[in-house]
């Protein structure tokens, strides 16, 4: 599934490294949008699964030359750890983004490894506990949410390619700046891992009883923790210091919670806090949403994004250059 260069389709080609559940889904949705793609991987597995389902896969340093020669789009989806040594055989000038679940540090490693990259961050708010090739889908991104960030003096012409290549997937976009989003999936993505966690060794250690009692409520708090322990914790462990804040969070609600129980066996406060909270997130998702247009070739094109973000608002389309765009 490679051929052509550049944008005679009117698209441009996508390069995919990493090519696990994250990687291999944006690979097979790339392709499904029309995309010439090609991919490299570091697993023998993975690269031989890609290649009996029809993709063309070689390794890294010849993926990303093809990709600067063709003046494609890189996209690195790989667990942070990994970042660096793809970086380190990136040239000058390349598109470049990533689906990493940390952006502060992958913007860090950019600037210092390929500065000479064009890089604008992005981050799918998607994914299941399986990993690998085999449990990537085309599909897997559709209706999901895809940051983008919007950082000051971010490559306009990039963040286009980014948008264009989130929204074939059939996501929506989210802009944001790294810090913003690093605090926000500490809340909501990492913390939950490391409950998830808490909660499975709780249950556990209740022994087969407990274990075989175990039903909806405990399985579905659970999921996460089914994930490779190896991938969360380069999340979770990447995103250290937001990841601490939101922690210190929770223990002081525990602890709230706990105190009252003690002191007069109650959890009105901890439960209907909750309860307010979820239903927060169901009315924000129900929400009638308002359109409006971001000219992204005016010079308040960044701060308009960044606000977009801010407000829970999202990018659905482009028009050219303008983006399209629905918020609450």
């Amino acid at each position: 599934m490679s051929g052509g260069a550049g944008r005679m389709s009117g698209v441009r080609d996508v390069c995919v490294v990493g090519l696990g559940l994250i990687g291999g889904s944006v690979l097979r949705a790339a392709a499904a949008a029309g995309r010439v793609v090609w991919g490299a991987t570091a697993s023998a597995a993975d690269a031989d699964a890609a290649r009996a389902d029809g993709f063309d896969v070689v390794d890294t340093a010849e993926a990303v030359r093809r990709a600067r020669e063709r003046d494609a789009l890189v996209v690195v989806a790989v667990p942070l750890p990994a970042v660096e040594d793809v970086l380190r055989v990136v040239p000058d000038g390349v598109r470049l983004t990533d689906v990493v679940s940390v952006k502060g540090p992958v913007a860090e490693l950019v600037a210092r490894v390929a500065p000479g990259a064009r890089y604008v961050g992005g981050h799918p708010m998607a994914g299941t506990s399986a990993s690998g090739w085999q449990a990537g889908t085309a599909e897997l991104f559709r209706g999901a949410a895809w940051v983008v960030t919007a950082e000051d003096g971010t490559d306009l012409d990039v963040l286009s390619d980014v948008l264009e290549l989130a929204l074939a997937t059939g996501a929506h976009v989210v802009p944001t700046t790294a810090g913003e989003h690093d605090a926000a999936v500490a809340r909501i993505s990492h913390l939950p891992h490391v409950l998830a966690a808490v909660l499975a060794s709780v249950g556990a250690d209740g022994g087969p009883l407990a274990l075989a009692l175990a039903a909806g409520s405990f399985g579905e708090g659970t999921r996460v923790a089914g994930s490779r322990p190896e991938l969360v914790r380069a999340m979770c462990e990447g995103n250290r210091s937001a990841l601490l804040d939101a922690v210190d969070d929770a223990l002081g609600r525990l602890g709230a919670a706990r105190g009252s129980l003690a002191s007069t066996g109650g959890l009105a406060k901890t439960i209907e806090a909750g309860h307010a909270a979820r239903r927060a997130l169901v009315d924000q998702q129900a929400a009638e949403l308002t359109d409006l247009t971001v000219d992204l070739t005016s010079p308040q094109a960044l701060e308009a994004l960044r606000a977009l973000g801010s407000r829970g608002g999202r990018i659905v389309g482009l028009n050219g250059s303008t983006a399209l765009a629905r918020t609450s």
